[in-house]
């Protein structure tokens, strides 16, 4: 079987496995943020937290919850490595220092698990279980209720109300991604990922000296890593490593994970909103714009130019040979069109066309599927935009789910598509500009800026994948992305939530004759211009300096 086929095969594998699970897992999300049942041990925390989970919030309540909860969560978190050097389960590992502790700390709880250290030189266990874990599921959880917050705005009316924060997240931790990650460890375990707390070990003799392992929670994180898209790898070569990703199906079940919550969430907001032929129209551009990114993906990576690519099948520099270069590239741009940034190779040694794909990816705002959460209020934003786009041209108010699109919608959505360009294009300029800066870059010209893009693009997109070409770990680097990370999260939700709330304030618009048919393949068509042509009109010139340049150039 040639690599192309095999890269097919992996492809269809997947996408069957995700069409299997897309209606009863979305189904049953819908109905975990539409019961008025809680658990028992909800129960519990609501009551451990003072919070009463009936009361319906305003979206500037909702926003108090969602700021406060991850204030405290940065908090903990830093000074959790602060003090590292005493905690039990160290393995002898000193705190960390005061901008690196910032920048993780503000990275997990952005969902952004952005990583300027060694994993498994740098965190104890206390520090991976008790921290960094606990807030790939917090952070994503978070994502999620956001979500849900705007889907409610255009499923009510004549109400400013959008749920509760505090019932939202821990329905969200509690009944998805808890028992879903358990199941997933569980399967990763048995593939060969490891699952302890043992210490350091010398594994055998190279070149004279040994080299060293430490085990840790690896399953566990994993599986959240992917299920709740934050990225975070226990081990600096991330989903690399044998230890977090051993075999070819743990790696396309990976994919999987990555993928599933995504996806399952248009039917949650098809099913909420009370029409599934909505949430079938997000899903059907989602899909088209990932399956086109992956097959570009494949085409530049398997293009065979030059003797060394043709003798090897393709561009398998950077790229783990238990994968190939179509789990590769698969993997890529999965974790790149959602917020995950995981990596299973080295995005750098990509292609110079495929590394322009990794970050073209996040540039469309990682609505493709996006995160857990915040690709669905992305793409929703998105499809405010494209209604008003439509509502132009044929001079009509514009109107999306029984809801008019006026003024103030169009503003909210306006400068929220707005916000992470700002942040990713002008944090990169002044990195360019300083004299200090671009002493991180590995690589000059084309490529060297490519990093620098790269770096912001994914911080300010809370990806948190890296080009793995530029030192990240100054001080610099180190405060700039953290605060890149910090705003491109919550600003965004801010409008988000002020969207969803003047939502659903609005009385019902009734469909009429002349009203834009959202469910239709036209409409989807629409989107995916609308997304592409945002895209390439903010970003085209950085990419032209940096990934286009070097692709023209090999």
């Amino acid at each position: 079987m040639g690599p192309v086929t095999a890269a097919v095969l992996q492809l269809v594998a997947l996408i069957g496995a995700l069409a299997l699970c897309y209606i009863p897992f979305g189904t049953y999300m819908a109905k975990v943020y539409s019961s008025d049942r809680h658990w028992r041990v909800e129960k519990w925390i609501y009551k451990g937290i003072g919070a009463n989970p009936d009361t319906e919030m305003r979206w500037p309540a909702y926003l108090r919850g969602v700021l406060a909860f991850s204030l405290v969560g940065v908090l903990f978190l830093y000074l959790l490595q602060r003090i590292q050097g005493i905690l039990p389960g160290s393995l002898g590992f000193s705190s960390v220092n005061p901008a690196q502790s910032f920048n993780t700390a503000v990275s997990f709880v952005t969902n952004t698990n952005w990583q300027s250290y060694y994993g498994e030189q740098t965190m104890g266990h206390v520090v991976q279980t008790a921290g960094l874990a606990v807030q790939n599921f917090v952070s994503a959880a978070v994502g999620i209720a956001v979500a849900v917050a705007l889907v409610r705005g255009f499923a009510r009316s004549r109400t400013g109300e959008i749920g509760n924060f505090w019932a939202d997240l821990v329905r969200g931790t509690v009944r998805i991604l808890v028992p879903f990650a358990a199941i997933a460890a569980v399967i990763l375990v048995a593939c060969g990922a490891i699952q302890n707390f043992s210490g350091i070990h010398e594994v055998g003799q190279f070149m004279g000296g040994s080299q060293q392992w430490n085990g840790g929670a690896v399953a566990s994180q994993e599986a959240i890593k992917e299920l709740g898209t934050n990225g975070g790898g226990y081990f600096n070569a991330n989903s690399a490593h044998p230890f977090e990703n051993p075999t070819p199906f743990t790696n396309l079940f990976e994919i999987f994970l990555i993928l599933l919550i995504p996806f399952a969430l248009t039917r949650t907001f098809g099913v909420m909103v009370g029409s599934v032929k909505q949430g079938y129209a997000i899903l059907a551009t989602m899909f088209t714009i990932w399956l086109g990114f992956v097959a570009l993906m494949m085409w530049t990576e398997f293009a065979h130019h030059g003797p060394a690519l043709q003798l090897a099948g393709g561009a398998y520099e950077g790229k783990e040979v238990r994968f190939g270069v179509g789990g590769s590239s698969i993997f890529a741009v999965s974790t790149t069109l959602t917020s995950t940034g995981a990596v299973d190779s080295f995005h750098s040694s990509f292609t110079g066309l495929g590394g322009g794909i990794t970050l073209l990816s996040m540039m469309l705002g990682e609505i493709a599927p996006g995160g857990t959460g915040s690709g669905l209020y992305g793409i929703l934003i998105m499809a405010i935009i494209a209604v008003f786009i439509a509502g132009l041209m044929v001079g009509r108010t514009p109107e999306y789910l029984g809801k008019k699109i006026g003024a103030r919608e169009i503003k909210l959505s306006a400068i929220y598509i707005l916000i992470t360009p700002a942040l990713a294009l002008v944090f990169a300029a002044a990195s360019m500009a300083l004299p200090t800066p671009p002493h991180s870059m590995l690589n000059p010209g084309a490529h060297g800026f490519s990093e620098v893009l790269y770096a912001f693009t994914s911080a300010a997109n809370n990806n948190g994948s890296a080009f793995a070409g530029l030192n990240a770990n100054t001080d610099w680097y180190n405060t700039m992305t953290g605060l890149a990370m910090l705003f491109g999260r919550f600003l965004p939700m801010v409008f988000v939530l002020a969207l969803a709330g003047s939502l659903a304030e609005q009385k019902p618009v009734p469909a009429t004759a002349g009203t834009l048919r959202t469910e239709k393949p036209l409409f989807t068509g629409l989107l995916v211009g609308a997304i592409l042509i945002i895209t390439g009109l903010t970003y085209f010139p950085a990419l032209a300096l940096g990934p286009l340049a070097e692709g023209l150039a090999s």
